[in-house]
């Protein structure tokens, strides 16, 4: 063209040549296996065991959470626990000022030497930050902040998030630097920004609790260096974030008085079980679609359940009203939650106390009662806190035979199930 067409000057255009990089010579993989770098402990036992023992160098974590769980409490809590154990961490933060993490940092009791803050959100201070190699932990909060990379957008748009977020790998891989990243969650509880985030990082935990409730699980969702689905429990306190040490007795609650409806359930999360308690109510209704509630269950399966209950146990369910919970604000996934579900409804209809008992398996739509994995681990947690019944799963064992274990037999006349003499 002659000129530029933006400018309007001439002899504008410049000649340049691509620098032409050589490739890395391959290594053996048996002298990479050999190199095992020393893993960064923080002392928080709940934090620690989620990703295999510690956090390994070089490697860049994610941390999601819905608004006020605890996301940056806990990096606070986290960076001085590792900077009390001998290592320079620095908090970098977009949203909030200094002043506003030294008095969140005063109240948790989070104040050390060598934790350091920088109220910083550009790309470039931040991966110097981390290039440098100053400090062997860097927390960055949160993602949605960093503005400044080439690709352009906003802060929190989905082409800067992916961007910056390739420049602080790079950074971090090259420098051997610790890098967790603060995420936010849409309203669907997804970490907000492209899916590829999840894939760019090494280890993936999700913070999350009911809003109404104490309780706080960190879980991890993705791990290069580690267990997969492990979960650590804290309690939020006026201190901050403090670990549980027995999540099974802060979960299945106090089983002073025998209530209808209620059953244990050694769940499992990880290499670790929890003993969690599975409520129902049931109550007699004249709509003509009686309402199913559901917490912390896939509503799908209780739906399921109460089909089969209905089929197998012979128990008229479409003139009652079921709502079933899963008590502590956990969510359970695993179908082994099925059988103690089915009892705690099958107690509930029938106004029979179950008391201390234990259940776990699969229930069929035909109605049989299969068996899951790692019955053994549910036994051990069991008796660890003197269950004095277990009910699981088996072959050629169907739903009847599940109740009629904990004294609850087949339904009368009337579709009402009855008490078993004895067998309670």
């Amino acid at each position: 063209m002659g000129f530029c067409p933006q400018c309007r000057g001439s002899n504008t255009l410049a000649k340049s040549a691509r620098e032409r990089t050589r490739a890395e010579a391959p290594t053996p993989v048996g002298q990479i296996a050999e190199q095992r770098p020393d893993r960064l402990r923080s002392g928080i036992d709940e934090f620690d065991r989620i990703l295999g023992s510690g956090l390994i160098p070089g490697s860049v974590v994610l941390l999601g959470g819905a608004p006020g769980v605890g996301k940056s409490t806990l990096v606070l809590e986290i960076g001085a626990a590792l900077s009390g154990s001998g290592s320079t961490v620095l908090v970098a933060t977009g949203e909030e000022s200094r002043g506003q993490i030294g008095l969140r940092a005063g109240r948790i009791g989070a104040v050390t030497d060598g934790l350091m803050i920088a109220a910083e959100s550009r790309i470039e201070p931040l991966v110097e930050f981390i290039a440098s190699g100053s400090f062997p932990v860097v927390m960055i909060d949160s993602i949605q902040t960093v503005t400044g990379s080439p690709g352009g957008g906003g802060a929190g748009s989905t082409a800067l998030v992916r961007e910056a977020a390739a420049e602080l790998i790079r950074a971090a891989k090259d420098s051997g630097t610790v890098v967790m990243l603060i995420g936010h969650v849409t309203k669907d509880g997804a970490i907000a920004g492209p899916k590829s985030l999840e894939h760019m990082v090494d280890v993936v935990l999700s913070l999350d609790g009911d809003s109404h409730r104490n309780l706080r699980f960190l879980r991890s969702t993705k791990n290069r260096f580690g267990p997969v689905n492990e979960i650590g429990v804290f309690e939020m306190t006026e201190i901050g974030l403090q670990p549980v040490v027995d999540p099974s007795a802060h979960l299945s609650g106090p089983r002073t008085l025998p209530v209808a409806g209620s059953v244990l359930f050694p769940a499992l999360e990880g290499r670790r079980s929890l003993l969690v308690e599975i409520q129902a109510l049931v109550v007699p209704t004249g709509a003509a679609q009686p309402r199913r509630s559901v917490k912390g269950l896939s509503a799908s399966r209780v739906h399921q359940i109460i089909a089969a209950i209905e089929r197998h146990a012979g128990i008229a369910m479409g003139n009652r009203e079921v709502y079933v919970s899963v008590m502590g604000g956990i969510s359970i996934s695993e179908p082994a939650a099925d059988l103690p579900t089915a009892l705690a409804i099958a107690s509930a209809v029938a106004g029979i106390p179950l008391g201390m008992v234990a259940a776990w398996g699969e229930v069929a739509l035909t109605g049989e009662i299969r068996a899951t994995d790692q019955a053994g681990r549910r036994r051990s947690e069991s008796r660890r806190l003197g269950i004095a019944q277990t009910v699981e799963g088996g072959e050629r064992r169907m739903l009847t035979d599940a109740l009629s274990d904990v004294g609850v037999g087949p339904s009368d006349s009337r579709g009402d199930l009855r008490s078993v003499p004895g067998r309670a």
